[in-house]
C-alpha cells in the first residue's frame, strides 16, 4: 500500500498549477465531474474515461452470512455496489 496520499485540496492545487488555470476554477470542475458521476452511476449508467477507469454499479443478491460475534445465520438483504475499473494508462503508470 501506498505511503503517500493526495488529497483532494492537494489534487486542486496540482490541477491548477499544470494547467494554469484557477484553483477556483479547477475545484468546480471536479465537484462538477463527482456529481455527475455519483448521478450517473447511481442511476445505472456506466461512466467509462478509455485508457484510465471504468466505474459501475453493480447489484449483489440476497445471501445468507453468520454473526461473526455469536456464529448465528442472519439473512443479508440484496444491495447495489460500485465497482471502480483501472485502465491501462492508469495501471502502466502504477508499475
Amino acid at each position: 500500500m501506498a505511503d503517500k496520499s493526495l488529497n483532494k485540496s492537494e489534487l486542486v492545487a496540482k490541477i491548477a498549477a499544470a494547467t494554469g488555470q484557477s484553483q477556483t476554477s479547477v475545484d468546480a470542475v471536479l465537484n462538477g465531474f463527482f456529481d455527475t458521476l455519483a448521478e450517473s452511476v447511481g442511476s445505472g449508467t456506466k461512466v467509462s474515461i478509455p485508457g484510465w477507469l471504468a466505474v459501475e454499479r453493480t447489484h449483489r443478491a440476497a445471501r445468507t452470512g453468520r454473526n461473526p460475534q455469536t456464529g448465528e445465520t442472519i439473512q443479508i438483504a440484496a444491495g447495489n455496489s460500485v465497482k471502480v475499473t483501472a485502465g491501462s494508462k492508469l495501471k502502466a503508470a502504477a508499475k
